[in-house]
């Protein structure tokens, strides 16, 4: 047994110049280690964000040097975000991570109890699944599928779908700011039973799903691209929605998809994810605005949404176990 000393704490001011070396750690690992589309916060920014309360950051100490950490947030409404574990290097991974859940379901006790804590366990935390099973998590499995511009493949696929005429009453728009309330309305009936609600609670309710639609539109989760967004319309009344921004650099993402019950098994959302994409491959191609690619998420086991995104173009890059903890209520 080795003489090791573990300790675990929040992240405080008498911690900030030692703990500077393992966030960098992370820092270079998260592009390419844990698959981030955007870089992380530079030293100085996550630090003002742990000051002002919007990040907590929990510190394992190896005989009293930073060697790992967990950093979360409660500010999602409805539930506790889980945002990364990190170990500098693989020795005794286990017991670090272990030490930092277990300190995490400590600080949130409180919190749990009105809360889903949801930990998106991108790139080498898949590797943690086993451990924080053993604390009650549970597990969806989301795939990563990308169409990427430049891709022979894909633009042939996408260029030689044969889409069929939109029946009568029915047509496609841009999106447009007045269909805002519609778009929460068809989207919270669409997601409150599927499950994405297991880990992200605010889809359960109008408020919640107000929350993640104006979020996305506000610019919050990325730059909004209205004109990307398509829209369904029957007799002029949104019943459908591809929305469309910019999550990273040259990247575009495509973060709800949704039809009203009444009007699905006729295509649209093909139609819809159809359009969209045509646009941001037309913006590449003319230099209107340059994308490297376009990416989308869906359950590993929506077999039904993996045939809808590989009829476009779209190919699997990766899968992740969306892991979850639902409240002690």
């Amino acid at each position: 047994m080795s003489d090791t000393n573990y300790s675990v704490e929040l992240l405080n001011v008498n911690t900030y110049k030692i703990f500077t070396g393992v966030y960098n750690d992370f820092k270079a690992k998260a592009v390419n280690e844990y698959k981030f589309e955007l870089e992380p916060l530079e030293y100085d920014e996550f630090i003002s964000a742990i000051d002002k309360g919007y990040l907590k950051c929990i510190v394992l100490k190896e005989n009293d040097i930073p060697t790992a950490f967990l950093v979360y947030t409660t500010s999602i409404s409805e539930s506790i975000e889980l945002n990364i574990i990190h170990c500098l290097g693989n020795e005794d991974e286990v017991i670090k991570t272990k030490l930092l859940i277990e300190k995490f379901l400590e600080l949130t006790e409180l919190e749990r109890k009105s809360k889903v804590v949801s930990y998106p366990m991108i790139g080498h935390q898949s590797v943690f699944t086993p451990d924080i099973a053993k604390y009650g998590f549970k597990f969806v499995g989301l795939a990563v599928l990308r169409f990427i511009m430049g891709n022979a493949s894909s633009e042939r696929i996408l260029e030689n779908m044969k889409l069929s005429e939109l029946p009568e009453g029915y047509k496609i728009v841009s999106y447009q700011d007045s269909y805002r309330k519609d778009a929460i309305r068809v989207i919270h009936e669409s997601f409150k039973d599927t499950q994405d609600a297991l880990y992200d609670t605010r889809y359960k309710s109008i408020e919640g799903t107000t929350d993640i639609v104006n979020k996305v539109v506000d610019n919050i989760y990325g730059e909004f691209l209205p004109e990307v967004t398509s829209v369904l319309l029957y007799n002029e009344t949104p019943v459908g929605f591809a929305f469309s921004n910019i999550t990273g650099g040259k990247i575009a993402n495509i973060p709800l998809v949704a039809i009203e019950k009444a009007h699905r098994g006729k295509g649209f959302s093909e139609k819809l994810l159809n359009r969209s994409v045509k646009i941001i491959v037309d913006w590449t191609k003319l230099g209107k605005q340059v994308f490297s690619e376009v990416n989308v998420t869906t359950e590993t086991n929506n077999y039904k949404a993996l045939k809808l995104y590989r009829r476009i173009g779209f190919k699997e890059d990766y899968c992740y176990p969306q892991a979850y903890l639902i409240s002690k209520k």
